[in-house]
């Protein structure tokens, strides 16, 4: 790929890990195609049984593609937590059954994006959406600018939490971390910098004229 690849080489979400397992060698089309049946059978089999049924089929999954298990753990704790809050709140409200199937939906499918994401690379990802896009060429459309922006989105995700982080700390460290000026304000500043460091970057190679 030529100038999306040179944009998108740290992977999405920084969380692609290289590696040799068989999802590793599949393509980033089929494993996207597979996804979205997988969102397609959550949505249409109903019950606590079928969605626990998934969700260990993708738990497998995830162990086949040998993921390091303490970098995905710890990416998945958010989600975990979530999951228990949200399926806590329906076990109550509507039955353990409703709780159970929701709870392992979620689960479901955001681990199953994760698998992807971390067994596909950011140039195989976006060469296969610069593909998908393809028909926009005949209403003078771009693929590959539209494939850019949205790697660039999603690497700026991980950049932004990076910097929301940063920004916590060094708040924290002078005593300010209750103060939403403290936070808010440097967190801004260098989010749009960032902004205007990628725009300049991408203005001097002559993308978006």
């Amino acid at each position: 790929m030529n100038r999306v690849s040179a944009s998108a080489s740290a992977g999405l979400l920084g969380l692609y890990h290289p590696g040799t397992s068989w999802l590793h060698r599949r393509g980033a089309g089929s494993k996207a195609a597979a996804l979205a049946v997988l969102g397609l059978s959550v949505v249409v089999l109903r019950g606590p049984w079928w969605a626990l049924g998934l969700l260990a089929g993708i738990v497998l999954l995830a162990v086949s593609a040998r993921l390091p298990l303490r970098t995905t753990t710890r990416a998945l704790v958010p989600l975990l937590v979530t999951a228990l809050l949200v399926g806590g709140y329906q076990c109550w409200q509507r039955g353990w059954a409703t709780g159970v199937e929701i709870a392992a939906d979620l689960v479901t499918v955001v681990l199953a994006a994760t698998v992807v994401t971390a067994t596909t690379s950011a140039d195989r990802m976006l060469d296969a959406l610069t593909r998908a896009l393809g028909p926009l060429r005949r209403v003078g459309g771009a693929p590959e600018t539209v494939a850019l922006a949205v790697g660039l989105m999603l690497r700026a995700v991980p950049a932004l939490m990076r910097t929301a982080t940063e920004v916590r700390d060094a708040a924290r460290a002078r005593g300010l971390e209750r103060d939403p000026r403290a936070l808010l304000v440097p967190a801004a500043v260098r989010a749009v910098g960032r902004a205007r460091a990628t725009g300049e970057a991408l203005a001097a190679r002559g993308i978006g004229d």
